[in-house]
């Protein structure tokens, strides 16, 4: 009898979780590919039935995938979107031209699967989850792949990819570091394990001690590097409340484009998706003449990304982004900063114990008028009490309420923000810490899974013509 999806969702789940339960350590002998290896073989490795362009990176993994994504659609192709981890859908993991897989695809899959898992001692949650994802686009005919690595990279389940179009990875900075180091050297070091012999890599402007060992690794392998900052160049144009103006190119004169997230960081990210999409260009496939100039304006200006500095409401403001480490929770300052100057801000706030609170909060309390920590569906979130304390053995003086749940903790939020300004359209509320939280609020919210409320936002629709 086949499986119903809910069936195979708790199926996937019952495997060894390590979202749940990490590792101690980052080695072959905890996290291995021979396992996702064997299963992928023994489904006839459809991982290599069409082009990939694959992404790793701490910072922008995802927004440089979707960009690529966005792009790839905006041409006409049928383009394949494998990212973790989700916001509101599992089914958001697996996506085609933004759609997300359809439950009785996935119950089917999952009922194929299942009996080659038994086969394979010691295969893990992710390891499986992306074995149905290959297998899912290998089964819809996609015309090409974008698929964003789960965690760090050199033994990530993704990285069973034997030839990638482009290996491409983003900004590095201090996250998971009890798996992946301490150093970004040692990060980088597991990230560039996705770089293939020959194979053209893109990398986002590092710091040196992680650009160094990006360029020993693809100097071994002989994989041309392509670096953003030296081999293309990025030039930030104006921000606001609708998206992100920026300059980019190879070569002078360097091209204008825009896109609706919001923030000088999107610059970088949108220009190191140009780069990649270039190489893809570069390739010659026949999807390569697609891409065209309007292909990338126009996929650039639709990409559908929700829950990084998104502006769900205006009057008053609400605001929803995903940073959980420090510098991903300064990037969301400065845009703030930029977009909506001043404080005043009520912040809503939960993140995981594996996580830099401190970091973010030192970042973050600055522009907080009124605090409310509240925690998520998940086992590994921090407990509200010890949120508030981190908060005030970093000197916020701040009102701080601790309200578990996501409907109450907002309903508090609207009270306070309302109370501290004098014109309520004017409150300012920022929901950050964790994707889980975010994921959460806009369940709330009734906003779509996958569908960003920049959509349907009239100001941005005649921004995008």
């Amino acid at each position: 009898m086949a499986l119903a999806y809910e069936e195979a969702l708790d199926y996937v789940y019952s495997l060894i979780n390590y979202e749940l339960q990490r590792p101690v350590r980052y080695t072959p002998d905890v996290v291995s590919l021979e396992r996702p290896r064997a299963l992928m073989a023994a489904l006839g490795s459809p991982q290599e039935r069409y082009p990939v362009i694959h992404v790793t990176g701490t910072k922008g993994k995802g927004s440089v995938s979707a960009m690529c994504a966005s792009v790839l659609q905006a041409a006409g192709l049928k383009v394949a979107l494998y990212s973790s981890p989700h916001l509101q859908d599992f089914r958001e993991r697996f996506r085609i031209n933004n759609t997300l897989i359809a439950p009785e695809a996935f119950a089917a899959l999952v009922d194929r699967i299942k009996p080659l898992v038994a086969q394979i001692p010691g295969l893990t949650w992710f390891e499986v989850v992306t074995s149905i994802g290959f297998e899912y686009f290998a089964q819809q005919a996609v015309d090409v792949a974008v698929i964003e690595v789960g965690l760090g990279g050199r033994l990530d389940a993704t990285n069973i990819l034997q030839k990638p179009l482009v290996s491409v990875i983003t900004s590095l900075s201090y996250d998971h570091m009890y798996l992946l180091g301490n150093t970004l050297a040692e990060i980088a070091f597991e990230k560039g394990g996705i770089i293939k012999a020959g194979v053209p890599v893109v990398s986002a402007p590092q710091h040196a001690e992680g650009r160094e060992v990006i360029e020993r690794i693809a100097a071994e392998r002989g994989a041309p590097l392509t670096l953003v900052g030296r081999d293309w160049q990025s030039v930030t144009g104006k921000s606001d409340l609708n998206g992100q103006t920026f300059m980019a190119g190879k070569a002078e004169p360097l091209q204008t484009y825009w896109t609706p997230l919001i923030g000088e960081h999107q610059a970088i990210n949108a220009t190191v998706a140009l780069a990649a999409l270039d190489q893809v260009r570069i390739a010659g496939l026949p999807l390569s003449s697609k891409i065209t100039d309007e292909a990338i304006h126009s996929g650039l200006q639709t990409v559908n990304w929700p829950g990084r500095i998104e502006i769900v409401e205006r009057a008053p403001w609400l605001v929803l982004d995903v940073a959980h480490n420090a510098e991903s929770a300064e990037r969301l300052t400065q845009a703030l900063t930029s977009i909506l100057p001043g404080g005043g801000w009520t912040l809503v706030f939960g993140a995981f114990t594996d996580k830099d609170v401190d970091g973010m909060f030192r970042t973050l309390l600055p522009l907080t008028e009124h605090l409310v920590v509240m925690k998520a569906l998940n086992p590994r979130a921090f407990d509200t009490d010890v949120l508030a304390d981190k908060a005030r053995a970093m000197g916020f003086t701040g009102t701080i309420d601790a309200i578990p749940a996501v409907a109450e903790a907002l309903a508090r939020a609207r009270e306070l923000a309302a109370s501290s300004n004098a014109d309520s359209k004017q409150a300012r509320i920022l929901v950050t810490g964790s994707v889980s939280i975010v994921g959460e609020m806009r369940a709330i919210l009734g906003l779509a899974p996958t569908r960003s409320a920049y959509l349907d936002q009239q100001a941005v629709q005649v921004l995008q013509g």
